[in-house]
């Protein structure tokens, strides 16, 4: 219901523009050459994607980026267009054609009398169309190496986004199907003892995605555009693509009630989620003890407000003609849109994957395979948490991050016990890994999308990706090992993982012992 809830106030957002309000305020408030317009591009496009799907991230920002990288190049394609092209014609007058090529007749009656013109006329003519060739020759090249830089750009900053909602999805439970996956996991198999929800998840993963955000700025600076210092043609292109971008924020209007309510209620859902129990101050659910609450509960009571307010109140319109319409306003959320628009297939295939997980556990693969596992306990954790990230980085990058944490995380949870570990210190690294797909144009919808509206070459995005997936996967590691250890106390083995063993082991004897009773 968690997950059901967070995609109905991310398609409300979507449906106000509320996210295409945000996304064009924080452009204009980071500078607008190439370089600083990827990081606003990147820092907007994450914050997003902690929110709302990936995939409608992804599909928003690339028309706006789209138009950014037409607008950098503008001037000089329009410089290319004015500038005529020269060539010499056998008969005819000398003319400008239509597309720009400047045509001198050779034999027109200016030109029969050779006998009069000097040998230094000659020379100066044959210079003059020297000159001519090389000019034409330089603006060719200049057409192209323009070309080439203008699709180096859009590459970088296309990917940019793909990384960053992919990394962004990470920063909240409910960003990615993973992270909810490892939520119903964890409290099918231990209840809420092991400590994470939506405030200690926040805690514990934005460090993780502002680093690897950063990380994944500088890397495709050194991989695409370098460190030049800034010129004055940079800067005057700068004003140019600050002054379009504040031309599309003003085209959306004022604010209307739609977007300020749902802003509003947005703000108050992410307060419920990180307030409920925030571990280092009592939480509100604390003064509800006859009511068993959850993330869920939050959510569903944010949803429930957005059927039920209006989206055009009487009372916020100057118009008279709105003021007095006939009929009731729509509400901030309609089913009929909730009905088209939200993912169905998506939380289907979140709840094929628990099915799939109570399959694996009830017929005991989990244990076996989690046995098998047990041979790695010879090494250290860190380093059966490093090859088990790696592992998962590789998976995952051609099969569906949701059905590979499914059957992953229970058959790591079983190996955590055999190894004696904090089950989390496993599957929470493994979870995030499996958002960690940068490679290649299948592994997420915003690399497909991107991949498809640059016109990418498929060695720029594994050459690009080979590096991001190993940089995130030590990261996330590093992090695991120090700021979690002291978030969630990986030092001993926890006390509430053992009486799942305990528990089963007594079951199956038990049911061993009625069996074999005459």
């Amino acid at each position: 219901m968690m997950f059901i809830g967070g995609l109905m106030v991310a398609l409300t957002i979507e449906h106000c523009n509320l996210h295409k309000r945000i996304a064009l305020r924080v452009l204009l408030l980071v500078g607008a050459s190439p370089r600083w317009l990827m990081l606003g591009f990147m820092l907007t496009t994450m914050f997003l994607s902690m929110w709302i799907s990936n995939t409608a991230t992804t599909a928003m920002m690339v028309p706006i980026v789209e138009a950014v990288v037409q607008e950098l190049f503008k001037d000089g394609e329009e410089e290319m267009k004015r500038e005529p092209n020269v060539r010499m014609v056998p008969d005819g007058m000398s003319t400008c054609s239509s597309n720009n090529t400047l045509e001198i007749d050779l034999d027109s009656s200016e030109s029969q009398n050779l006998e009069a013109v000097s040998i230094d006329s000659i020379a100066d003519v044959g210079k003059s169309c020297q000159e001519l060739t090389a000019a034409s020759a330089d603006q060719r090249s200049y057409s192209c190496t323009t070309h080439e830089y203008k699709q180096t750009i859009r590459t970088c900053v296309l990917m940019s986004i793909a990384y960053s909602s992919n990394i962004g999805g990470t920063g909240s439970l409910i960003g990615s199907s993973p992270q909810l996956a490892l939520k119903g996991i964890l409290d099918e198999l231990y209840g809420s003892a092991p400590g994470l929800n939506f405030a200690s998840w926040m805690a514990f993963n934005v460090p993780g995605m502002l680093i690897n955000t950063f990380l994944a700025w500088i890397w495709l600076q050194c991989l695409f555009l370098g460190f030049k210092r800034t010129t004055a043609d940079d800067n005057t292109q700068a004003a140019v693509i600050k002054k379009l971008i504040r031309r599309k924020y003003e085209e959306l209007g004022p604010m209307t009630f739609h977007e300020l309510a749902t802003l509003i209620l947005f703000i108050l859902c992410v307060a419920l989620w990180f307030f409920r129990d925030p571990q280092f101050i009592t939480g509100w659910a604390e003064f509800l003890p006859a009511v068993e609450v959850d993330d869920a509960t939050a959510v569903m009571t944010i949803v429930l407000l957005l059927f039920i307010i209006p989206a055009k109140p009487r009372f916020w319109n100057r118009d008279t003609a709105e003021r007095n319409r006939a009929g009731p306003s729509p509400a901030l959320l309609e089913w009929k849109l909730v009905q088209d628009r939200l993912p169905w297939g998506i939380v289907l295939l979140l709840g094929g994957g628990f099915a799939l997980s109570d399959a694996s556990k009830a017929s005991g693969l989990s244990s076996w395979l989690g046995d098998q596992l047990a041979v790695l306990s010879f090494l250290p954790p860190f380093a059966i948490m490093l090859i088990i990230c790696i592992m998962t980085a590789a998976v995952t990058e051609v099969a569906s991050n949701t059905a590979t944490a499914n059957i992953l995380l229970p058959i790591l949870a079983e190996m955590a016990v055999t190894i004696k570990v904090n089950p989390l210190f496993l599957m929470l690294p493994a979870t995030v890994t499996c958002s960690y797909a940068f490679m290649l144009p299948v592994a997420t919808p915003p690399n497909a999308i991107v991949f498809a509206a640059g016109r990418m070459n498929p060695t720029d995005m594994v050459k690009a990706g080979l590096l991001m997936n190993i940089v995130c996967v030590v990261v996330i590691c590093v992090l695991m090992a120090s700021f979690g250890s002291f978030m969630f106390g990986f030092d001993e083995f926890p006390d509430w993982a053992v009486p799942q063993v305990k528990n089963a082991t007594m079951t199956t004897l038990s049911q061993f012992s009625n069996c074999t009773s005459p």
